[in-house]
């Protein structure tokens, strides 16, 4: 009934809603394409000082999901943030003007603290921030946009309305968890054809020739057996070492699991022609994590819904084998952060751990309070007790400890949160530590020692409970200061998220001259606009182009000695509709109806058929780059 009430009142608001003015429309063309206008020209109402109005509310349609820039002119620079909108549906904005003129401070990591989630849309934090009390005019830019894609504008004001709304046209969201508004080959228009397509992969799907070992090593040259995982040069180049003794680069994706995150619905309803049902599905599948969190089952995931109707009462557990013969079949010999731990602990792939409980999730811009008292007794506890169940597993490559802190190259902003915020053991350490001198330099000298306290503290306690396995390191985003990466030495892999066309080079040769580590990537993807899903945080032109970003960004970074494995972000589509923190981008190996992505996955198997030869430097890697416009 509550649903239906919502209904009904959006399709009276949508009924005797009219736009008051006539939309101005962009066309982007061109490697950058902006368009810009004087305000006066957008609204001969706007004045030129903003700051006593707390939003820049409009409303817009997109033909695409790529993102683009909003730019505002003040007299003393740019102010800048990103809009990732719905494709193809009107949508009323109501941005937070406070975002033009402050960084946002509030998140343990970068996807946390880079982002917020809106009704129709979701905002990036770009960082060109200041005063707003002299716009002369407004932008709108977009870099490589594909398609010559338009937006159209209308009814520009400022406000003290917060609200945002989905104008429509509605229901934007099939029954399958397909975007209404978009097409493409292949879309499913009915179950029988989602069926016919499920039992054709099904029949087809035999195991690679890969010629690898039962942990996913490279059969061939052997090194010392020792039961685990672990790391080695040899002939100058690293590797990972399988417990048999077998030669290994890993090669895996993130976020194999059942349950994609789930589609933000509530007052948002109408969007979708319907909703899956809930109990139904997880009644027969609660796993727990076994790093002490339980996963959360409450939510809306078509992607969980398609495989129910796949695989039936049963559908979790074969889910489960039939995602190890796609694996034995793609080249994927790791499972990859951010899975799910049954698979994990199935015995059946090579998997990564990360373990929790050290206070970042409550620390601020992800560092934890290490001066509070028993903060180092509190770490062991929760090193011994997420090491217990694992410290003996064979299959376990090793541990993550954290993922993209907020705070490296934004060390300043966190000493002024820290002194701004309520008292703490940090605070008071802080306040003693610039008794001696408060400087610039002291400022971050107390950043990097208490990062220095955290990590040695962390490393300690997992070796300590775990003796057997890997430390992998701290999942590192964007770009760090030799000050980390020196006191990053304890662990024994260094691991890095890097996105982009091809791996930083000059960074791995950085952090390899600083640590001496081998290193791997935690992440990196491709995406592709359409869909009713963003590109992502590197796009290519079509399907197609996306294989080929992956072979030359996987075998140009395998060709690197140092590199030991990369890890693809992630395993299936994000919601179009966003997750919670609004991402929605079509960067996955299967999509929401658990339909794989064939020219990415012949991609990844011929690069996987390669990947010994290139490692060793005995081939060349792929040379041809992908069309990203």
């Amino acid at each position: 009934m509550k649903y239906l009430l919502l209904c009904l009142m959006m399709f009276l608001f949508l009924k005797g809603y009219t736009a008051t003015t006539d939309p101005v429309v962009v066309k982007f063309e061109g490697k950058t394409a902006e368009k810009k206008w004087a305000v006066k020209d957008l609204n001969p109402n706007l004045p030129a000082n903003w700051s006593s109005y707390g939003f820049l509310t409009f409303e817009l349609k997109s033909s695409t999901t790529q993102r683009f820039d909003l730019n505002l002119y003040d007299s003393t620079g740019v102010r800048r943030l990103s809009i990732l909108p719905f494709q193809g549906a009107w949508i009323r904005l109501s941005i937070p003007l406070v975002f033009f003129q402050k960084r946002n401070t509030k998140g343990m990591d970068l996807a946390a603290i880079g982002k917020t989630a809106r009704p129709g849309y979701w905002i990036g934090f770009s960082g060109a921030i200041g005063t707003i009390n002299k716009i002369d005019s407004l932008g709108v830019a977009m870099k490589l946009p594909i398609g010559s894609p338009t937006l159209e504008i209308r009814n520009m004001s400022l406000t003290m309305d917060s609200r945002d709304t989905i104008l429509g046209p509605v229901p934007l969201v099939d029954q399958f968890g397909q975007w209404i508004p978009a097409d493409w080959p292949g879309k499913a228009n009915s179950l029988k054809e989602l069926q016919a397509a499920w039992n054709k992969e099904d029949k087809t799907l035999k195991a690679g020739d890969f010629k690898v070992s039962g942990y996913g090593g490279f059969l061939g040259v052997k090194e010392k057996a020792t039961g685990y995982f672990r790391v080695e040069q040899v002939e100058g180049r690293w590797w990972f070492v399988d417990p048999d003794g077998y030669l290994f680069y890993s090669t895996g994706a993130t976020g194999i699991a059942p349950r994609a995150e789930f589609s933000r619905v509530s007052g948002r309803e109408y969007i979708f022609t319907a909703l899956p049902p809930t109990e139904e599905l997880y009644a027969r599948s609660q796993p727990v994590d076994s790093r002490g969190s339980a996963r959360n089952n409450a939510g809306y995931s078509f992607y969980t819904w398609n495989l129910f109707r796949r695989f039936g009462p049963e559908w979790y557990r074969k889910w489960m084998d039939f995602t190890i013969r796609r694996m034995d079949n793609w080249g994927l010999n790791t499972i990859a952060n951010w899975s799910d731990v049954t698979l994990e602990g199935s015995h059946r792939k090579a998997y990564v751990a990360t373990l929790r409980g050290w206070g970042i999730e409550t620390g601020l811009m992800g560092m934890p309070d290490v001066y509070a008292p028993g903060y180092t007794k509190s770490v062991e506890d929760a090193a011994a007790r997420q090491c217990a169940s694992l410290k003996d597993d064979p299959y376990l490559l090793g541990y993550f400890i954290g993922n993209e802190p907020a705070w490296p190259n934004r060390e300043f902003e966190l000493v002024n949160e820290i002194l701004k915020g309520e008292a703490t053991p940090m605070q008071a350490a802080l306040k003693k530590y610039l008794e001696s001198g408060d400087t610039p330099e002291r400022r971050k000298a107390f950043v990097y020692d208490t990062y220095a306290l955290f990590i040695n503290t962390v490393n300690t306690a997992i070796k300590k409970y775990d003796p057997n396995h890997l430390n992998l390191g701290l999942r590192f985003g964007g770009s760090v200061s030799d000050e980390i990466i020196k006191a990053s030495k304890g662990f024994d892999v260094f691991s890095f998220n890097s996105y982009g066309y091809t791996l930083n080079q000059n960074l791995m040769k950085r952090i390899y001259a600083l640590t001496g580590l081998p290193m791997i990537i935690g992440e990196f993807h491709f995406g592709v606009p359409g869909r009713g899903m963003a590109p992502g945080l590197a796009q290519t032109v079509n399907q197609h182009e996306r294989g080929v970003a992956y072979r030359y960004y996987v075998e140009n970074a395998a060709a690197n000695p140092a590199i030991i494995g990369t890890h693809w972000f992630q395993w299936m589509d994000q919601p179009s509709t966003g997750r919670n923190d609004g991402e929605n981008y079509n960067i996955g190996f299967v999509d929401v109806t658990d339909r794989p992505y064939t020219e990415l996955i012949e991609a990844a198997k011929e690069t996987f058929k390669r990947i010994y030869t290139v490692h060793s430097g005995k081939e060349q890697p792929v040379t041809r780059q992908a069309i990203v416009q």
